[in-house]
């Protein structure tokens, strides 16, 4: 089961449910990253881009560990605690591979 199965705790950081635009989640450690497309309609966005938000879970909850674009001139925000994270090409790989693979089904 995967980090976007329906449940009354299983919350997005944003406080939106999980299954909301859910992509896959993958593991590094005891650490879960699961990704979202939040879709084109992103605030603050003027054009028609695809945003993502891409969690992480160690066991204290859901916490944003970054939001990007589908645009490739954008570079990824990274959460505070990931600013210069020697594993961010590392998720950033993982995150690319599951938007050309969804693990929806």
């Amino acid at each position: 089961m995967g980090s976007g199965d329906e449940g009354p705790y299983n919350l997005r950081s944003d406080g939106k449910p999980g299954v909301d635009g859910y992509l896959g989640d993958f593991r590094r450690g005891p650490a879960v990253f699961t990704l979202y497309r939040l879709g084109p309609d992103h605030p603050g966005r003027a054009h028609k881009m695809i945003a993502y938000l891409l969690d992480v879970d160690d066991g204290a909850g859901a916490r944003e560990c970054c939001r990007f674009t589908d645009d490739p001139e954008d570079l990824p925000e990274w959460a505070a605690t990931w600013l210069g994270d020697s594993w961010c090409d590392w998720i950033m790989e993982r995150c690319k591979a599951l938007i050309d693979n969804p693990d929806t089904g």
